[in-house]
């Protein structure tokens, strides 16, 4: 029996949603988080304060910019960052 590998190819890299700086108005950043998670408030809390924190992962670029942006409107500071080539893919 052969193993075989399959390499799928999709349009979007995969996008995380990470938080630099949750600015002044912590609970509307944690509230934030609490809806794009389904953490808890408390939980969302702690993420919150441990700066920089991935809040998502492995998501399409059309919600990790959502993501960003409800987080800024909120009054944090929040970037997306592609995911890196796995390392069987480079040459």
């Amino acid at each position: 029996m052969t193993d075989r590998h399959f390499l799928l190819v999709c349009d979007d890299v995969p996008q995380d949603v990470v938080l630099t700086d949750p600015g002044i108005r912590v609970m509307d950043v944690v509230q934030v988080v609490r809806r794009l998670t389904g953490l808890s408030l408390w939980r969302g809390k702690i993420l919150a304060a441990q700066v920089p924190a991935v809040i998502l992962t492995c998501v399409s670029e059309e919600d990790a910019a959502a993501a960003v942006s409800a987080l800024r409107d909120a009054g944090a500071r929040a970037e997306t960052r592609g995911q890196p080539e796995p390392d069987f893919l480079k040459h």
